[in-house]
């Protein structure tokens, strides 16, 4: 019988468990459960026999494939997969996947909230300022991007995007702007999202140059990863523009020195949050149960992601 593993440090919701289980046992398929492990050999144990691995943002490893010698489908219940060893899976032949757009709604709630929390002051009893006419820049405009400009366009904001894997006509039927340029985007938005991977090309590239160039009040929101930003750069902007803020849902390594030198300047979720919400918890464990036995019995692979 093939069996499913959900390995998740963060649990699901129960909900979301008990809909996992009804697709996986629906196919014929056996649920196992692996949930707040607190050590690695926890899931090198419970990986020992699976076919098939659902994970949230548990690291999976070289050695974690290499104890999994059934493995045959990971399917990370998210957009990002960085916590998964592509190379290491290709290798063994194990298919990975991701779940797109499950959670893009959830990520970008999070963005306009944290922007509306700093526009007005985080909340602290003084005068602040509005979203709307203010100009908004999307580093990306996928499943997230495309969220995010769907809601602030209900704040009334000018927005911009910058994509080149997205053609321009596919942006602009959406009211929003295309950029030609990372450059321009930054240039021409006091706010700007990003919505990125984090690749060899984009690791570190958000930099001074870029940070620098922004309009006045400038305010960079980051919900992606937080190693595209360079974080030497972004000290050296707080230090040298009073008028910088940076909202991110990811703590930079530096976050101590930046809570000490430069406080009311940024907000930092206390873990990365963009995704937790009780909807879209639901809405990825689902799709990857639904993906696995797709896998499984028809050999579909639409969202693999090391072909």
């Amino acid at each position: 019988m093939t069996k499913v593993l959900i390995a998740t440090d963060k649990p699901f919701a129960p909900v979301a468990v008990d809909g996992i289980r009804k697709i996986v046992e629906a196919a014929g398929f056996e649920l196992k459960l692996l949930e707040k492990y607190t050590d690695k050999s926890q899931l090198l144990e419970a990986v020992a026999d699976v076919d098939a691995l659902i994970v949230r943002s548990d690291k999976i490893t070289r050695e974690v494939l290499d104890a999994a010698k059934k493995l045959k489908i990971v399917v990370r219940a998210g957009a990002g997969y960085d916590n998964i060893d592509l190379e290491a899976a290709t290798e063994k032949k194990v298919v990975v996947m991701n779940t797109p757009g499950q959670n893009a709604n959830a990520v970008a709630e999070l963005v306009l909230g944290m922007m509306v929390y700093k526009a007005r002051g985080q909340f602290d009893g003084k005068s602040g300022s509005e979203l709307m006419g203010k100009r908004l820049g999307l580093h990306a405009y996928g499943n997230v991007g495309r969220n995010v400009a769907r809601i602030a366009k209900g704040f009334g904001m000018e927005i911009f995007a910058f994509d080149p894997y997205i053609p321009v006509d596919a942006i602009q039927k959406d009211g929003v702007t295309a950029v030609t340029s990372v450059k321009e985007l930054f240039k021409k938005c006091q706010y700007v999202s990003l919505h990125i991977p984090a690749t060899p090309e984009t690791v570190g590239s958000i930099n001074y140059e870029l940070m620098s160039s922004m309009p006045k009040n400038a305010v960079l929101v980051n919900a992606a990863r937080g190693e595209v930003i360079d974080e030497k750069d972004l000290l050296k902007i707080f230090e040298d523009r009073k008028d910088f803020t940076y909202l991110s849902d990811i703590a930079p390594a530096n976050a101590a020195e930046i809570v000490e030198k430069f406080p009311g300047r940024f907000y930092f979720t206390p873990k990365k949050m963009g995704a937790q919400t009780e909807e879209a918890n639901i809405n990825a464990g689902l799709a990857a149960a639904e993906q696995i036995r797709d896998f499984i019995q028809k050999g579909i692979t639409k969202f693999q992601v090391n072909k």
